[in-house]
């Protein structure tokens, strides 16, 4: 007589069954993804450091693309080899991700600073400015996508739509300069341009060890004065680059709201008499918040894009400012440096947003 021994089968409705499933499959776990979305993060840099280092030297060496012309032929190749860009492309490159790697990312052109200082100096100004035009999309577009949800085809729910197109589609130069125009020339309410006015400005740098964000500084002064004046010039350039991200969240919130209204268990509470208002704030509003956390590395990357003519416009002197100047003078050193420091924020800020999201929505994981 033979025997044979079997394993137990699991039962379909057991709720370790998928768990084990993906135990066996390797995948699933949370551990195991956020390896994968931290690992992606050296490529994406390495690419578009690459991207960058090659197309600026599409035109030539740094030093002609900025001095030639200003300087004799015997001066302009003397510099030239002195900054080694005499030297094969392939050589230069790999002496440029070393130099990276080391946290150098060499020195301006136009004004012989290093680029490190460059950045420590100005991305706080871009920090700051990206930290409240988020806040201005989170105020804007979160309240007014739940509201066109709950007016659903209705005049609110068209004339918000309508509004959120406008928000990202209206050039966000073209949006400060309007905003300038009404609330700084019109109205008189609003300062025009700069962080911070002249005697705000010298009292923050008397600070030892100043940080560069003009909110943090103007707190350390202790003077309330200060702190209102760099308020009031941060509203403008706020609300000219938070509108710009706004259209978007309102449009997504919307949507999502939508479809979570329309689900069994909302429906559900729906037929026990539960009022609509409740079920918008009670069952539909933190589901559709997934996909905003979601989409926010892609919209920092937005805000940075929009960055660069927000500060030009307000003259807020942060890496946009920077950029779009080096540009002007063709300080191509410099531009590789902040685009490389633009490229580091980006990927970093979407794997945070890729840990906070498989957190609160384990779908995300598989």
């Amino acid at each position: 007589m033979t025997t044979t021994t079997t394993e137990p089968a699991t039962e379909a409705g057991d709720p370790a069954a998928p768990a084990a499933r993906r135990k066996r499959g390797g995948g699933g776990g949370l551990g195991g993804y956020l390896l994968v979305r931290f690992l992606l993060i050296f490529p994406t840099i390495f690419i578009l450091v690459t991207t960058v280092f090659f197309l600026m030297r599409s035109t030539g060496d740094p030093i002609t693309a900025a001095l030639g012309g200003r300087l004799p032929a015997d001066q302009l190749a003397q510099r030239i080899s002195e900054a080694g860009y005499d030297r094969p492309l392939l050589s230069q490159y790999w002496d440029y991700l070393g130099g990276i790697l080391r946290g150098d990312f060499g020195t301006t052109i136009s004004d012989r600073t290093p680029v490190t200082d460059v950045l420590k100096t100005f991305g706080a100004a871009t920090l700051e400015l990206s930290v409240y035009a988020l806040i201005v999309a989170f105020i804007v577009g979160i309240p007014l996508g739940m509201v066109a949800a709950y007016f659903r085809d209705r005049t609110p729910d068209a004339l918000l739509r309508v509004f959120a197109i406008l928000c990202y589609a209206t050039p966000v130069f073209f949006a400060g300069l309007l905003l300038k125009l009404v609330f700084s020339v019109w109205l008189d309410w609003l300062p025009v341009a700069g962080r911070a006015s002249t005697g705000a400005e010298i009292q923050m740098q008397r600070l030892d060890s100043p940080t560069n964000i003009a909110i943090i500084d103007a707190l350390r002064t202790g003077d309330g004065e200060v702190v209102g004046d760099v308020l009031q010039h941060a509203v403008l350039p706020a609300i000219a680059l938070g509108l710009l991200t706004a259209g978007v969240f309102l449009r997504l919130v919307r949507t999502n709201v939508i479809g979570t209204l329309g689900t069994g268990y909302v429906e559900a509470a729906r037929s026990r008499g539960v009022s609509e208002s409740r079920l918008l704030r009670k069952h539909a509003y933190r589901p559709a918040l997934i996909p905003i956390i979601t989409v926010i590395g892609l919209q920092i990357a937005l805000l940075l894009v929009g960055a660069v003519l927000t500060e030009t416009t307000f003259e807020w002197k942060g890496l946009g400012f920077q950029l779009a100047e080096y540009l002007q003078a063709r300080d191509f050193v410099a531009v590789q440096g902040i685009v490389a420091l633009l490229a580091v924020i980006v990927a970093v800020t979407n794997f945070i947003v890729d840990v906070i999201a498989a957190l609160i929505d384990p779908r995300v994981r598989y």
